[in-house]
């Protein structure tokens, strides 16, 4: 038993090491990876007859998670599409025109806003060209801008449909609420630290470009009011039009109202709990697409407009069934807990919540998420459950290296960032890459402060 213990051990790490190598060196994308690096190792441990069950045990487990996700970015982009958020970057615009103090901190709070849809490209698109029009005008450190987006599109990235949450409900069996609501108050927090910073940059900058104080402008410095023609001109329209949508002929801004009422019921819903979240998703959707587009050719074009986001994610969350089906079903994540287990001193193991949250702030930046969250929490989350650490405790804290994620060279969007905001990749890791950390920090003692998960359990 312990020869065949250690074996299915050594399966398990070598499962794990090579799906990291290859994704991480891009021989294989994280969907083919996943199916395919499982079934080899399962097939050469001997498991071929006992394979497929295993895979469809993982896939029926984490089949309610891709639903979930499915209709959370169908709703999210049926509300982008028919202009929810119009009228609040419209507003925006107009709120912070020429103080770089207002300017910067709105970057924060329209970035926090749009990042609602889980989806960081779509954050950085809209985000960058409401405000880099605004930045270029008063001369403003671009870097500043595109730190402040991602940090914050970070923090809003373990909001259950952003992904993140769901490779971990994924991999551990769990639902996605019971790991995303305890961390919802310590996102407030690093929202509010965000705000913070976004400030203390505004500040500087206002100082930097000869303004004293707000409404005292220095001889050298010509502020821009409203209405001023060479901003409206360098937005692109004025901001009272300001359109987020991708295509203008689906916007519905006489239902704004209607979709900000169902939306704000949405979120109330998802906290209090009262359904699954897949079901509120699909119901939310459905009421969305019949009020805003009754139309059918209406509807399937903006279920079609999202296909290509839709099947990007699910595809990869049915293959994450796979893996994690044959990794638990094979007994390979026991042995390897247990191997784990005997290398981590007594007197560490009940403090495993903390030590996941620190851990996941390089893992996350050198790996990918795929990597981490599903091959490395679960062996971290079977080797807490021996000290009484919960799988919703370690799975909490496993998200708090996402400000420093996002910032990673593996994510492809952090390079369209750094492209849309005019600032070179490097100079933009390097400018971000402390805040990013401090952030994470900052995410990891609130969740502590609030309950999300335990400093140590005994």
């Amino acid at each position: 038993m312990g020869r065949w213990a250690l074996a299915l051990s050594l399966y398990g790490f070598a499962m794990v090491a090579t799906f990291m190598v290859l994704i991480t060196t891009q021989r294989l994308s994280p969907l083919v990876a996943l199916i395919i690096v499982p079934l080899a190792l399962g097939l050469a441990a001997g498991f071929g007859p006992g394979l497929g069950p295993m895979m469809l045990d993982g896939i029926s487990r984490i089949a309610p998670t891709a639903v979930m996700l499915m209709f959370a970015i169908l709703y999210f982009g049926v509300m982008i599409d028919a202009g929810l958020f119009d009228p609040a970057v419209g507003a925006l615009l107009r709120i912070v025109r020429g103080d770089p103090v207002k300017i910067v901190v709105g970057t924060v709070v329209l970035a926090t806003f749009v990042s609602l849809d889980g989806d960081g490209s779509t954050t950085y698109m809209i985000t960058t060209a409401a405000l880099l029009p605004l930045y270029k005008r008063l001369g403003l450190n671009p870097l500043i801008m595109a730190c402040l987006i991602m940090l914050s599109s970070g923090v809003m990235n373990i909001t259950p449909w952003g992904g993140p949450t769901a490779r971990a409900a994924s991999a551990l069996r769990l639902e996605p609420a019971e790991i995303f609501l305890p961390m919802v108050p310590a996102m407030a927090i690093a929202v509010g630290w965000l705000l913070i910073l976004a400030y203390a940059y505004g500040r500087r900058e206002r100082r930097r470009l000869g303004v004293l104080e707000l409404g005292a402008p220095a001889p050298n410095y010509q502020p821009t009011i409203a209405g001023d023609a060479g901003v409206e001109e360098s937005v692109g329209a004025d901001s009272r039009g300001f359109t987020v949508s991708s295509d203008p002929q689906a916007r519905r801004p006489k239902l704004v109202w209607f979709n900000a009422g169902l939306t704000a019921v949405l979120m109330a819903l998802l906290i209090a709990g009262v359904l699954p979240l897949a079901i509120l998703f699909m119901l939310a959707f459905c009421i969305a697409a019949v009020v805003n587009y009754p139309r059918l050719e209406d509807q399937k074009a903006r279920v079609a407009a999202h296909a290509a986001n839709i099947l990007a994610v699910v595809s990869l969350i049915f293959a994450a069934g796979v893996f994690t089906g044959i990794l638990n079903g094979t007994g390979m994540v026991e042995a390897m807990s247990r191997d784990l287990l005997a290398v981590i001193p007594p007197q560490l193991g009940p403090y495993l919540a903390p030590i996941t949250g620190l851990i996941s702030l390089p893992m996350t930046f050198f790996i990918s998420n795929d990597a981490f969250y599903f091959g490395m929490l679960p062996i971290l989350a079977e080797s807490a459950s021996h000290y009484g650490v919960s799988a919703q405790a370690v799975a909490s804290a496993s998200l708090v290296g996402q400000p420093l994620h996002v910032l990673s060279p593996l994510v492809p969007s952090t390079y369209l960032l750094a492209n849309l905001s005019g600032v070179e990749f490097a100079e933009h890791q390097k400018f971000t890459a402390r805040w990013a950390i401090a952030t994470s920090l900052v995410l990891l003692l609130a969740g502590l402060a609030v309950g999300a998960f335990p400093l140590v359990v005994g």
